[in-house]
């Protein structure tokens, strides 16, 4: 058993080496040799055979010289940018909005398009994609991975969008069709968990393994992130909190049908102006009536509002009892902490669990951003997994 372990080792610690070392690059930027050997405790031989053997996989590169005492100058050294790049998709009932990024995640190219006279959904996303790789110097033979976000559910086992109102031209099979059409791998995700990735990452969830994220706009979504990992449910419906049968809203027996579900019924942009109407507060979107409400210090309508949202965040709360809820989305972002400590006040004072509630800590395009950084931390995966010829 162990001679057939042992010829495998050297390959395994290269690989790890590697690896630590492009992750090194990535987070502190360009380096020495002699500086990675010091940050990752390998020999100044060691050090130096990784970086010769990244730079002939083209995956480092010598980006300038680092002064030093006597003797000539040290060279600097950093992941190469283009090694692979990713593309990121926010798919939205009139528009797409795709970004390329290269793997060291900066985005180079963004494009969006209007989806309003085209009922070809593959042409629509085939175009972004090129584009948004063009705009980034790439070609679409780099781009290694595409994750689109999308409204609706996506199954689990396929990869495909199973359920999306608001997006009547996408279904089954459009995977595939997309694969085919862009010959590089695809991704669909919804798009409320890929804005808990982007939380999880750079805004007010970082360096939190468990919470929620409530998801406010047009509809009310729920993402869940347990253990670092999003939970998806068995058929990819996890989170869809606007079903919730909730006092104070009939609940619809029929959900093929256009109906609204009794939790979106209560709290979605419908209700948020109405309840803003009612005291006084008239605004064209939900967002801009929460925003008024916050300056006017108008409590009534803030106070209805996280009362009714208390009830979807608590249902939520008693089963999974997690440190943080998230309130996102135009709405969640314009009650800002206004809204979300009354929803805490609520949801402590009818339940026995008593999470954080805070709005959310990024301002633009969050579920674009969480599409790629999905993209990227599979691709780097791929890409930093396979260092070891």
């Amino acid at each position: 058993m162990s001679a057939t372990r042992l010829p495998g080792t050297p390959r395994l610690l290269r690989a790890l080496n590697d690896r630590a070392t492009l992750e090194l690059l990535l987070e502190r930027g360009p380096l020495t040799r002699a500086r990675i050997g010091e940050l990752t405790g390998l020999s100044k031989v060691t050090a130096s055979q990784l970086v010769e053997r990244l730079e002939e996989r083209g995956l480092v590169a010598r980006v300038g010289e680092q002064a030093g005492g006597r003797g000539p100058n040290a060279q600097l050294y950093a992941v190469r940018p283009g090694s692979a790049y990713v593309v990121g998709v926010e798919v939205g009932a009139d528009r797409v909005v795709a970004a390329c990024a290269d793997i060291t995640g900066a985005v180079t190219g963004r494009v969006e398009l209007s989806t309003r006279d085209t009922d070809d959904p593959v042409g629509v996303v085939h175009n972004a994609v090129v584009q948004a790789a063009s705009s980034a110097g790439a070609e679409l033979s780099g781009v290694r991975r595409v994750v689109l976000g999308t409204p609706g559910l996506v199954d689990p086992g396929s990869g495909d969008i199973t359920f999306a109102f608001n997006l009547p031209r996408w279904h089954r099979g459009l995977l595939a069709a997309l694969r085919e059409d862009l010959d590089t791998p695809v991704v669909f995700e919804n798009d409320v968990n890929l804005a808990a990735v982007a939380e999880a990452q750079s805004g007010a969830a970082r360096e939190l393994a468990d919470f929620v994220l409530v998801w406010l706009g047009a509809g009310v979504g729920l993402a869940i992130m347990l253990g670092g990992r999003l939970h998806h449910g068995s058929s990819g419906a996890a989170g869809e909190i606007g079903y919730l049968p909730v006092p104070g809203a009939p609940i619809p027996r029929d959900v093929s049908r256009r109906a609204k579900p009794a939790f979106q019924q209560l709290a979605g942009s419908d209700a948020v102006l109405a309840v803003a109407r009612e005291h006084g507060i008239v605004a064209d979107h939900a967002a801009e009536a929460v925003r008024a409400a916050v300056e006017a210090g108008a409590a009534p309508v803030l106070d209805e509002l996280a009362r009714r949202l208390a009830l979807g965040v608590a249902s939520t709360c008693v089963v999974l009892d997690p440190p943080l809820v998230v309130l996102a989305g135009e709405v969640g972002r314009a009650g800002g902490t206004a809204l979300a400590g009354r929803v805490q006040r609520e949801v402590a004072a009818i339940t026995l669990v008593r999470p954080r509630v805070v709005p959310s800590g990024l301002t633009e395009e969050p579920v674009l951003h969480g599409a790629l950084r999905t993209a990227l931390d599979a691709v780097r995966d791929e890409v930093f997994g396979s260092t070891v010829g």
